[in-house]
């Protein structure tokens, strides 16, 4: 019994190591300086004109909806980012809306899926995960949104730095999708490596010691905050996936049975999918027997929640709200699948 446990702290070590390894570099590391940035240097009225409580629902859902289109984002990458415009004074239905959608429907994976699962697959996956989006952040909006008002004060620097903050934004966005659009090391390096250079010359230039000052207090707060539950999360994921082996999976799931959903969508949220990672996984188990139906759950679970997701997200929002959106994925994806399945193949 010993050994066995002892083996299963070296998958989750290892585990440990391979998501440091792939993804804290060039996609954790660069989305927490992304989201300091939102949080500092962004004026608080930007972020309240696209995502506040008072904004135009029509407009901030839009926007939350589909911004995940220009990220390249896992559910844990994400998870910086969601943080800094909810810390910002983003009303928490955008903001959810953002968090569920941004890793869903970014371009890379939604193409990817097409090409490897099928284009109705990939095609609903794009237009159900909107929706999807749109109808948690409402949800989470009609239940918490009074509640959740903020009425602390928050710095601003002025709105002449609006275009310079602009520009930072698009910098460091840059930064964080060319890994994911060049894949080879020497071509993104080529690239990356006068990105970051602009970005540090440009960020001397544009800002003075108080906002750099700012900028970097709050990627620190974030990395503290963030880091230490991720790495925890993505320990006890892998232990998970070694428990939960894929023949197990679609034992359960290679039917039609509102069961097969509810299994498929608990056990995507359950496992930790780095982006496009979901794809394959996917693919081998519907070549194992899974139904489509049952993938499709699997498809808008799984990128939107993992285990370190789930204790990050608890951390930022709060247990009752944290737990309230993880149900609601949990069940959309699960209803979205059945629906699918039963009426649309």
């Amino acid at each position: 019994m010993t050994s066995y446990i002892i083996d299963l702290a070296y998958i989750g070590i290892a585990s440990v190591k391979e998501y440091l390894a792939l993804h804290v570099l060039l996609c954790l590391i660069p989305a927490f300086f992304l989201a300091g940035a939102i949080a500092s240097l962004f004026s608080k009225e930007s972020v309240l004109k696209f995502f506040g409580a008072d904004a135009p629902k029509y407009v901030s859902y839009s926007v939350a909806a589909v911004s995940g289109c220009l990220l390249a984002v896992c559910s844990c990458t994400v998870l910086p980012l969601f943080a800094g415009i909810y810390k910002r004074g983003a009303g928490i239905g955008p903001a959810t809306t953002f968090l569920f959608s941004a890793p869903a429907i970014n371009v890379l994976a939604i193409v990817y899926t097409a090409k490897i699962l099928g284009y109705d697959l990939g095609v609903a996956r794009a237009i159900i995960a909107i929706l999807l989006s749109v109808f948690i952040g409402l949800v989470m909006s009609f239940v918490y949104e009074r509640k959740d008002v903020d009425k602390k004060g928050i710095k601003t620097f002025g709105e002449e730095k609006h275009a310079h903050t602009v520009w930072l934004f698009l910098l460091l966005l840059a930064i964080l999708v060319t890994p994911e659009i060049l894949t080879s090391w020497t071509p993104m390096l080529i690239v990356e490596i006068p990105l970051i250079l602009i970005t540090v010359y440009v960020s001397l230039k544009w800002f003075d010691r108080d906002e750099l000052e700012s900028w970097m207090g709050e990627t620190w707060f974030l990395i503290k905050q963030i880091t230490p539950l991720l790495l925890i999360g993505v320990f006890f994921a892998g232990i998970i996936v070694e428990l939960l082996p894929a023949e197990y999976v679609v034992e359960y799931v290679g039917g039609s049975t509102v069961t097969s959903y509810i299994i498929a969508s608990v056990a995507a949220a359950l496992m930790y999918f780095s982006t496009l990672t979901e794809v394959p996984i996917i693919s081998a188990l519907t070549i194992l027997g899974m139904g489509k139906g049952p993938a499709l759950s699997m498809l808008l679970a799984g990128p939107a929640l993992s285990l370190p997701n789930m204790i990050v997200i608890n951390r930022i929002m709060g247990f009752q709200k944290g737990m309230t959106y993880i149900g609601l994925v949990v069940v959309v994806a699960a209803v979205a699948g059945y629906v699918f399945g039963m009426y649309v193949l």
